[in-house]
């Protein structure tokens, strides 16, 4: 699932930037009058008091799901992967990724995270529940019952324990995009050895979801309940075309099978040497060739990262002119691509499109050649055309 544009920015937690869609001041709405109307019930207070635990009950909730997205983001990080950020919406909380697990086992971790959050979540907070009031007032908060009677901490610790019981229980259904059904893709992937195999089962699974809570949706407009009805049709629509979105995904990516980075780059780059003094790699190298950068490789020839024009040219024309080139070197850690990449890892590349080209190497770390963003494209064009 992809982050949202146009979002709201709220704050950054581990330099992870959460947001909001617009669409969440609704829900937040819709939450804290429902929470509202309920509370009126079970708390022993006036108006001012139900509508304040309400407020600190929907945000509860939202951080809640805030923890369990952060859940997803780490260990994505773990994994090497990098994260744009969160975005909470009208449905929950979305984690962009800037790329895809390319093993099974790190699908399955990243997917098993945010669930592992949600586990720890409701486990915290039942605990509070039973060190305040005791299991049966948890029980009786959490059914929002007329007679319960509770106070505000426990009505607060029973709502958090049984809505995250049922994102819990619905994220885990095997049906892609839902973190089981990422769960049951990386097991298929991991028995079958074939991702796109495995993406076909799990969309597969969510379409037939997707449909389900759409007939469900359905149902609930012909007995009367309109708003729930159009919640679940929407619901159903929106996971029904990201699956159907990873279908068509899978099948593009058929038609890539077998291309990698070493089969699309230059393979011979023009590369500056580390300790070439910083006026000789301006004039021998951006000035004879008008680049603006420059791959900068040691003596074995392992990449050490960008050479830039700018901070070059001011060396070279300053009282540094002999320092050594790599002591102006950016480090690069986004700008460099395993050599035996699959060309898809590169379509949707943040740093690809924002660089124009990405520098390949091999697991030794040596330069191997550079890939532009012509090269995917004429990759693309020539694979996938028709015939």
């Amino acid at each position: 699932m992809t982050a949202r544009r146009g979002s709201l920015q709220l704050v950054r937690l581990f330099g992870i930037r959460i947001g909001v869609d617009y669409s969440w001041f609704l829900i937040l709405f819709l939450a804290i009058f429902w929470f509202q109307g309920s509370f009126k019930r079970t708390l022993d207070g006036s108006d001012t008091v139900a509508y304040v635990t309400a407020v600190a009950a929907a945000f509860l909730v939202f951080a809640s799901i805030v923890f369990h997205e952060l859940g997803h983001a780490l260990a994505a990080r773990r994994e090497g992967i990098g994260v744009d950020g969160i975005d909470l919406f009208l449905f929950g909380g979305l984690m962009k990724m800037r790329s895809e697990p390319t093993t099974p086992g790190a699908e399955f971790r990243v997917a098993a995270a945010g669930p592992l959050g949600t586990v720890i979540v409701i486990a915290v907070a039942a605990g509070a529940a039973a060190i305040v009031g005791g299991i049966t007032s948890l029980e009786e908060a959490a059914t929002l019952a007329a007679s319960a009677e509770v106070s505000v901490a426990m009505q607060l610790f029973s709502i958090v324990v049984s809505i995250n019981i049922v994102l819990l229980v619905f994220n885990l259904v095997p049906a892609y995009p839902l973190d089981g059904g990422r769960i049951a893709r990386a097991l298929v992937w991991k028995v079958t050895g074939d991702r796109n195999r495995a993406t076909r089962a799990a969309a597969g699974i969510g379409r037939g979801f997707a449909m389900l809570l759409m007939g469900f949706g359905i149902y609930m407009l012909l007995v009367g309940q309109a708003f729930d009805g159009l919640w679940f049709l929407v619901l159903g629509y929106m996971l029904g075309q990201s699956a159907r979105g990873a279908l068509v995904h899978s099948a593009f990516n058929e038609r890539l099978e077998g291309i990698t980075v070493a089969d699309i780059m230059d393979a011979e780059p023009v590369a500056i040497p580390a300790d070439t003094p910083a006026l000789r790699a301006y004039e021998d190298f951006f000035l004879r060739y008008g680049y603006d950068w420059f791959a900068v490789v040691d003596a074995d020839g392992h990449y050490l990262g960008r050479a830039h024009r700018g901070p070059v040219d001011e060396a070279a024309h300053g009282p540094n002119a002999e320092r050594p080139v790599r002591e102006i070197t950016g480090a690069d850690p986004e700008g460099r691509v395993p050599s035996d990449a699959p060309l898809e890892d590169l379509i949707g590349s943040e740093p690809l499109r924002r660089l124009g080209a990405l520098t390949a190497v091999d697991p030794d770390g040596r330069l191997r050649g550079v890939v532009t963003v012509e090269q995917v494209t004429r990759a693309l064009r020539t694979r996938l055309a028709p015939g």
